[in-house]
């Protein structure tokens, strides 16, 4: 046996060492070394000196679990949540921000160095310094919590522990509005008074699943949304809804009372049928000087103050002078396509969820601007349709719109604001083919993006700048704001 194999040898479950965190994971994890051999622990922060026992070992790598701090790190502060280990909301509160933001900076960085396969010194000339928070506590205006029993049977609500479905009580969680606790002490305490049960995920039974609750930073509005397993047969529910609606009603600010049916034995949250039991069907908010709409269903950027940053940048990228024709991909309720249409020509902005193209429309309207049209369907679909429609229809177009579509077929800008998985193949090959003169890529995942930057590259573009903006403090996600140009 090789001295390496014999080292590796005592690395197995249960075994504890002692070592130094010398860098950081992509999900926020300290990562140390012993000849070699890589331990990832969990709330350990770079520069701590700890004691971890191994959960699980590979050939290469273990996963551990932090027993001790031996000698801790000049980056590391005291949670303020006092369950920010147990829960699986917050992942770097044991960090200092400082050293959370140059940790996003880093992530960024070197996901498009390593899966984008760019030059180091080329990526550090276009990457700009992280836009942080100055205020990085109570900043999300939407917050989705499960309903389940702890170990006595009490009902709880709170969040998820890291990689399980095993709730945490939350009551308070300080990265959101004051308001949910008071909201959901209400809905407990009615659910025990009337013996209504949450949802077991594996029984399939019991009736309250989740509590959906929105946030209007400018208008103060609140919109609650309980998400019930619910089968029509006369539930208690029904019979002391209005007992609840009272309560819910009084907490200031409450504007929107609603029930979403979800039957299905599933992850998602949602379900596609609502119920407005109270109140308005939708709340107001104010963002980027524009007003909006916005339902149970609708996305709606979580950090209202991050937001405006984000889309500054993402408009100041777009480079516009009141002319040009903005393509807006996987739009929402139509927050960039409107920052984009008061400075634009013309603007197309496309989302798969019907009702938020509806409140994008009615968004629009709202906001007296005539020169925003909205698409309802995936954007790796709609796109390549309306290509091929334009191509089919020749330089002299089809009928009144001849004009307008020559004009999108070859757009100045295109946006894209994809999910986690990034864009779909067919949507970048279709971008390629419409030859816009920039692409303003806002990114929620640095790893796909790096992956789309890489092929938008290939296919005859420059990457001009890159921005990360740090929407989710306290956590390890990031999002990242990038300028493209065509190359001529």
């Amino acid at each position: 046996m090789s001295k390496k194999e014999e080292s590796q040898s005592v690395f197995v479950k249960d075994a504890v060492f002692e070592v130094t965190i010398t860098d950081i994971g992509n999900d926020g994890e300290g990562i140390g070394k012993i000849d070699g051999y890589t331990l990832f622990i969990k709330d350990a922060v770079i520069g701590d000196r700890v004691k971890a026992k191994i959960m699980k070992a590979k050939k290469n790598y273990a996963y551990a679990h932090l027993e001790k701090i031996i000698e801790p790190s000049g980056y590391r502060v005291e949670p303020a949540c006092p369950v920010a280990r147990q829960c699986g909301g917050c992942q770097t509160q044991c960090m200092s921000y400082e050293r959370e933001l140059l940790f996003k900076q880093n992530k960024v960085r070197n996901n498009i160095v390593r899966l984008g396969g760019f030059d180091e010194a080329f990526v550090d000339s276009v990457m700009q310094p992280v836009i942080g928070m100055e205020e990085p506590w109570r900043y999300r205006n939407k917050a989705q919590f499960p309903f389940g029993k702890d170990k006595k049977g009490n009902i709880v609500a709170g969040f998820y522990a890291g990689r399980t479905h095993s709730i945490i009580p939350v009551s308070d969680c300080l990265i959101g509005t004051p308001e949910n606790k008071e909201i959901l002490d209400i809905i407990i305490r009615h659910m025990t008074k009337n013996s209504i049960e949450p949802y077991d995920e594996v029984s399939g039974r019991g009736l309250v699943r989740h509590a959906l609750i929105r946030k209007g930073f400018t208008s103060g509005q609140i919109m609650v949304c309980l998400v019930l397993n619910y089968h029509g047969s006369g539930d208690v529910f029904v019979k002391s809804q209005n007992e609840l609606v009272t309560k819910l009603s009084k907490v200031k600010g409450m504007a929107s009372i609603s029930v979403s049916i979800n039957t299905e034995k599933t992850n998602v949250i949602m379900g596609t049928e609502i119920h407005t039991i109270w109140g308005q069907d939708t709340i107001k908010d104010t963002l980027c000087g524009f007003e909006f709409d916005i339902s149970p269903l609708s996305f709606y950027q979580v950090n209202p103050i991050q937001c405006e940053k984000l889309y500054g940048k993402a408009i100041e990228y777009a480079g516009l002078t009141g002319k040009e024709t903005v393509w807006d991909l996987y739009c929402g309720i139509g927050t960039i396509t409107l920052s984009m249409a008061k400075k634009a020509g013309h603007v197309y902005g496309v989302e798969i969820i019907p009702d938020a193209i509806e409140d994008a429309k009615k968004n629009a309207a709202r906001n007296n601007l005539l020169n925003a049209d909205f698409y309802c369907g995936k954007a790796e679909e709609v796109l390549p349709d309306f290509y091929a429609k334009a191509v089919a229809a020749g330089p002299e177009g089809d009928g009144d719109n001849s004009t307008g579509n020559r004009s999108a077929l070859h757009p100045d800008v295109i946006v894209v604001d994809p999910p986690r998985k990034g864009c779909d193949d067919k949507c970048l090959e279709t971008m390629l083919k419409m030859a816009p003169d920039r692409i303003v890529y806002v990114s929620c995942d640095s790893a796909t993006l790096a992956r789309d930057l890489r092929i938008l590259v290939d296919g005859g573009y420059e990457l001009k700048s890159v921005t990360p903006c740090d929407m989710f403090s306290h956590t390890v996600h990031v999002e990242t704001v990038c300028l493209l140009s065509k190359l001529h």
